[in-house]
């Protein structure tokens, strides 16, 4: 049962930024052919396109941990023994966890402080756009979650024949 949940949040997840991704190169696309062509551009695009950009990033922070696409600096549990590594990968992972909580937590009130501000050219409520922040880091705690143990267990992030960790980096 959880292994089907976490499958389908990973595709969801993935078919979001797919789908995101594809409106995003659209609208600069557009928006660039009709500048060259006609002179004129599109009032939103830009706008629009930095707003799907936000997005995209924090709904592909969570892929990106989960195939270990993040910076991160591995030297001290490679220098130690397997039960220190353990230990030392399990705080790790408490402290990611607690920083998305912690995140969470401020964006959200971040969101709620913003709620009255809008957007220039479309108009829209900035609490939209900054609603991805709350949205990604839980994202990235669910995310953290379903790989913490194997993480833990042996320093592995989850393997797939489509995505290692140099494609997951360049979401």
């Amino acid at each position: 049962m959880l292994d089907r949940v976490e499958r389908a949040l990973v595709a969801c997840n993935r078919w979001l930024l797919i789908v995101l991704l594809l409106a995003m190169a659209c609208i600069v696309f557009a928006n660039v052919v009709l500048r060259y062509t006609t002179g004129d551009s599109i009032v939103w695009a830009e706008e629009v396109a930095r707003h799907m950009m936000i997005w995209c990033t924090f709904l592909g922070a969570g892929l990106v941990l989960r195939f270990g696409g993040h910076v991160a600096i591995d030297n001290l549990h490679n220098a130690v023994g397997p039960r220190a590594a353990r230990a030392i990968r399990a705080v790790v992972v408490a402290g990611v966890g607690l920083f998305c909580l912690v995140m969470t937590y401020f964006s959200v009130l971040y969101v709620w402080a913003t709620r009255f501000q809008t957007t220039a050219a479309t108009d829209v409520p900035m609490a939209w756009i900054y609603v991805a922040m709350p949205v990604g880091f839980l994202l990235m705690f669910a995310h953290l979650l379903f790989i913490a143990r194997g993480y833990v267990a042996d320093g592995s992030y989850v393997e797939s024949g489509e995505m290692g960790a140099d494609a997951a980096a360049s979401i």
